[in-house]
């Protein structure tokens, strides 16, 4: 079938942010997409995620950033995204029909033309959005690969209402942990992580000391921590850390969401001494070393035991919504993956 240009919207950076990201520093641009090469998939974008990396790579400290799956942008880069489409056009020897939902890195766009190899096929129907967009694989993979749970085990997540900590609480419960306890940063995600979520207990920054409301949770200290903000919080998971435990770091929100300006620097002064004398496995761990791992996850997610996971997002509607998406994920005003969908 011969295709001629379609007409499609898309946002692009028209300038760095040296703060929170607003409107302003975005446009909505009205482009021609051309006909599919052989090589390539045009795909009919029906969600994409928006993620809170995003404000350090339009910052203007932005800098490669290992483990962050999209380069630094440049004033009218568009702007990009795991996304969930429907293929309109692919060559036959793809693999692919029109119809097929693919998941692929072009979000922040209504059309995208993507290469074949960076589509992967999720069939006719799919699960929930954000059980391929969301970062429960992430989470997934963080603790089985980077780290193991044990039957039994204390398990902390910081920003347990958020993106990758939404997940990793029932995930880890899933694996074994007998108590769970989420960190955040409002009074009603606190309570929407125990109701929603599953969490058995809380802890509110800015409600009093860290150290001392995770004492008061985890009396007898905790076995894994899953940190997605670091500072304060990894001091104090350290410092509670019981023998053999197990520290796996994804994140450190501490640093890219700092108010001033967004960062990769993120110094927090642990015990050291504590991490020996007690076996501590402290260890920094991206998804992308096992990438099969996403297989697992959407395979598990059929087995019996774990239908009852629940997805947390926020879904904002419209391509024109995605700025203000971006700004209410940096700021903690979403809860969960952040989608926009078209």
């Amino acid at each position: 079938m011969l295709l001629e240009k379609l007409s499609s919207r898309e946002i692009r950076l028209r300038q760095r942010s040296s703060g929170m990201p607003t409107r302003n520093n975005f446009d909505l641009v009205e482009n021609l997409v051309p006909p599919p090469e052989r090589h390539q998939v045009l795909i009919k974008n029906r969600w994409f995620r928006v993620s809170i990396s995003t404000r350090l790579m339009m910052s203007v400290e932005a800098g490669a950033v290992k483990g962050i799956p999209f380069p630094p942008l440049q004033i009218g880069d568009a702007l990009a995204d795991a996304a969930i489409g429907e293929v309109i056009s692919a060559s036959a020897d793809s693999g692919l029909l029109p119809g097929d939902f693919v998941i692929h890195p072009s979000g922040w766009r209504e059309l995208a033309l993507v290469d074949r190899q960076q589509c992967v096929r999720l069939g006719r129907e799919i699960h929930h959005p954000a059980a391929y967009l969301g970062h429960g694989w992430t989470a997934y993979a963080a603790l089985t690969q980077g780290i193991q749970v044990h039957q039994g085990d204390t398990v902390f997540v910081s920003s347990g209402a958020g993106a990758i900590g939404s997940m990793a609480g029932q995930i880890a419960r899933k694996l074994g942990a007998s108590r769970v306890i989420g960190s955040t940063g409002s009074a009603d995600k606190a309570l929407w992580m125990q109701q929603q979520l599953g969490y058995d207990a809380t802890i509110q920054r800015g409600k009093g000391p860290i150290a001392q409301q995770l004492q008061e949770c985890a009396p007898e200290g905790i076995d894994v921590f899953v940190d997605i903000v670091g500072g304060e919080q990894l001091a104090t998971a350290v410092a509670q850390a019981r023998e053999h435990a197990r520290l796996v770091l994804l994140g450190a929100l501490s640093a890219e969401l700092a108010a001033s300006q967004s960062t990769k620097i993120a110094p927090v002064e642990i015990d050291s001494f504590a991490l020996i004398v007690k076996g501590v496995t402290l260890k920094g761990y991206s998804a992308d070393e096992h990438p099969k791992v996403f297989d697992s996850w959407i395979s598990q997610l059929s087995h019996p035991d774990w239908q009852d996971i629940h997805f947390a997002s926020t879904v904002y509607q419209g391509l024109d919504a995605a700025p203000q998406a971006l700004a209410d994920a940096c700021s903690g005003k979403a809860r969960g993956v952040v989608l926009v969908a078209l």
